[in-house]
């Protein structure tokens, strides 16, 4: 750090002796002071309103793109995961829920929703409490299944966008935490209650962040891809009735 600010005072300095040069070159050859003075005040005069507009208002029209890029980005990446395994673990899972019922109705999302319906969604889905006995799910089918994608959850944790988001990040090593739980254990048949409540733990905490970002992806698809949207309409799980096929 303190190298590269010794650099950045060299070519300060090298920049301010070669107006230096300029200025006394223009004298040598026109030998008008007055002339210099003139038009150095107005450049001075000037160089308030060049920072704004270079630095203030430039810079951040430029970072702000370059945000919405990386948004773009992520919400790819968003996609991969919803597709390759959340949609899955948001079926999967829900019909388990003792209190599935409940969740379906506040997450069912419609063509109709508007951004407020989609705050109240995220609002109940933030503080989601999921009622489930380990006992009503099959541990086996599902740590079978988060070992298959276990090399594709270690690549998403190693993709730079997702630097940008934390949620999404949370998301993934909830998964990942619940896929570490199963596989340390050699049997998941007739584990003790407190063992059970602790892996019920686990899926409610992994079930509040996909639901969360779920809900999420799906309102920046509805704005942004209206044709990836029709898709997630027809085969969400917290609709009575499911079916990838247009009627």
């Amino acid at each position: 750090m303190r190298r590269r600010f010794s650099f950045v005072i060299y070519i300060a300095i090298a920049f301010v002796a070669l107006s230096a040069i300029a200025y006394f070159i223009h004298y040598l050859i026109f030998r008008d002071i007055h002339h210099i003075f003139i038009y150095m005040v107005g450049d001075l005069a000037f160089l308030p309103l060049e920072v704004l507009l270079v630095v203030v208002i430039i810079e951040r029209l430029l970072a702000r793109r370059e945000r919405q890029a990386k948004l773009e980005k992520l919400n790819m990446v968003m996609g991969s995961f919803f597709s390759e395994l959340g949609n899955h673990l948001l079926q999967d899972l829900l019909k388990h829920f003792d209190n599935r019922l409940e969740i379906s109705r506040h997450l069912n999302i419609t063509e109709s929703w508007t951004k407020k319906d989609f705050q109240k969604a995220v609002d109940f889905a933030h503080h989601l409490r999921v009622e489930v006995d380990c006992r009503n799910i099959d541990l086996g089918g599902l740590k079978a299944f988060l070992a298959q994608k276990r090399e594709f959850l270690l690549t998403m944790l190693g993709n730079p966008s997702l630097l940008e988001n934390d949620r999404f990040t949370d998301l993934l090593w909830a998964v990942t935490h619940l896929d570490e739980e199963l596989e340390v254990r050699p049997s998941l048949i007739d584990l003790p209650d407190k063992d059970l409540e602790h892996l019920a733990g686990d899926i409610r905490r992994l079930y509040d962040h996909l639901a969360s970002e779920w809900l999420d992806y799906a309102q920046h698809l509805k704005s942004k891809y209206p044709f990836l949207f029709s898709l997630v309409l027809r085969t969400h799980p917290f609709q009575e009735y499911q079916s990838p096929i247009i009627t």
